[in-house]
């Protein structure tokens, strides 16, 4: 039974992405976020559940990242279409009132939100690669899918959290949203070889640019709250790219 452990908490992931979804189909994408970021905590904690108890499994790697695809695939890329829907007509919607015939007579524009959803296609396509690439061990070789999940997930929570005209003008605005899509997908499956919050061993010495980032992480969260979270992610590319360590 304990070797069930860490596929049990993976399947906790599952459920959590399957209610972010439904929240962000609804349009409640603050509920959506809630669920991502618990099915995300979930998902840090199945692996090391499964190093503690020594039960790493076959099953259990397809399963995590089915999981992902699902919490960190499937959520953020509806919360994009939900997001460009506000951008382009002030309101979410469902893909029952896109594919309708008052969507049709709008035409194509009406369907432009729809490019929210290359970040499932992308994120899949990350994680398929993931589980055949022998160079991702110990690192990471593009961004990994929740760090571009909470990347996404952050604006819905700026917007009611942290809300002013700036914020709304920059984060609803389509080219913007567009563009992040496409930037998301990019990063998600780029060459760029990125270090992983695992720790082997606690010494300083060898953890450096971990505990840098993780100290720099907890600052710009106290100062900047949820619009600390895009500043964090690019920290943590530019970390990985120009501070060269043992991984």
């Amino acid at each position: 039974m304990l070797k069930q452990i860490p596929n049990i908490i993976t399947s906790l992931n599952i459920l959590c992405g399957c209610v972010a979804i439904l929240f962000a189909v609804s349009g409640d994408l603050i509920s959506a976020a809630f669920f991502v970021f618990l099915g995300i905590f979930f998902d840090f904690f199945d692996g090391l559940a499964a190093r503690l108890l020594k039960a790493q499994s076959e099953v259990g790697l397809q399963l995590d990242s089915l999981a992902d695809v699902i919490t960190s695939g499937v959520a953020p890329g509806i919360v994009m279409y939900q997001l460009l829907n506000l951008s382009f007509f002030g309101h979410m919607q469902t893909l029952t009132e896109t594919f309708s015939s008052e969507g049709w007579n709008v035409g194509i524009k009406n369907y432009l939100p729809l490019i929210g959803l290359m970040i499932v296609i992308a994120s899949a396509y990350r994680l398929a690669k993931f589980n055949v690439d022998t160079r991702q061990t110990s690192g990471f070789i593009g961004l990994p899918t929740p760090a571009n999940t909470l990347l996404i997930l952050s604006l819905p929570l700026i917007l009611h959290f942290q809300y002013s005209e700036l914020a709304e003008s920059i984060i609803l605005n389509k080219w913007f949203l567009i563009g992040m899509t496409l930037l998301s997908c990019i990063l998600l499956n780029a060459e760029i070889s990125l270090f992983a919050l695992k720790f082997k061993t606690w010494d300083f010495k060898s953890n450096v640019v971990r505990y840098v980032f993780l100290i720099l992480c907890v600052v710009l969260l106290v100062l900047l709250k949820f619009l600390a979270i895009p500043f964090i992610i690019l920290l943590y590319i530019l970390l990985s790219v120009f501070w060269k360590t043992p991984k």
